[in-house]
């Protein structure tokens, strides 16, 4: 499907096809699950984690950031092995257009020549580029499985609903609040606007993930 859709954007046009596959920004889960918003039990069962290092994942969420998670569970005394088999099953989207490339490496299977693909082709418009782009090296279900832990930034301005649910733990409140304010002039006005709903840190969560375009 994903390769279809690459496809179709070469045979239509890529600028009309990027508007069409929009509503995809945060890669969709394939067999990762988002630790900020999982539930403690979940968190639990995942490949060396534990009762006991899930409640304290749980207790200092949100993570901004995957360097961060990966601080905190090397402070677990996970090894580097462990880890890389922790993150198939749990992982924290990463910016395409901003990550550092000591974060893209954190991706489980992530090699040399994959890291020069991704840097290849920023900045991402929109998740559409980079189906485009890397399914030339990749078959469709790797491309789903390196989907799943990326992001491209959705404009608050112009984002379809769809857009903005793709959001990790973003339910149909949030996406009320989120359109309630528009047009947003700066970030301060997204996270003034924002912070009467939720906590200072959520807010921070759920920033990673917009733009104003």
């Amino acid at each position: 499907m994903i390769r279809s859709l690459a496809r179709a954007c070469i045979a239509v046009g890529f600028v009309v096809c990027v508007a069409g596959a929009s509503d995809a920004q945060v890669g969709k889960s394939v067999t990762s699950v988002d630790p900020n918003v999982a539930g403690e039990p979940e968190l639990a069962t995942l490949p060396h984690m534990n009762a006991a290092i899930a409640k304290a994942l749980v207790g200092r969420r949100p993570f901004l950031s995957m360097p961060a998670l990966d601080g905190f569970l090397s402070g677990q005394k996970l090894s580097r092995a462990q880890l890389t088999e922790l993150y198939g099953r749990m992982f924290i989207h990463i910016n395409l257009n901003t990550a550092p490339r000591e974060e893209i490496e954190l991706i489980p299977g992530m090699g040399p020549r994959m890291l020069r693909e991704f840097l290849e082709y920023r900045p991402y418009k929109a998740l559409a580029v980079f189906h485009r782009e890397i399914d030339k090296y990749v078959d469709d279900a790797e491309l789903a499985r390196l989907e799943q832990y990326v992001f491209v930034p959705i404009d608050l301005n112009t984002a379809s609903d769809a857009d903005i649910l793709t959001i990790p733990g973003l339910g149909t409140r949030m996406l009320r609040e989120f359109k309630e304010y528009r047009p947003y002039k700066a970030m301060d006005q997204f996270r003034r606007e924002m912070g009467k709903y939720v906590s200072k840190e959520e807010v921070a969560r759920l920033e990673r993930y917009v733009a104003i375009n």
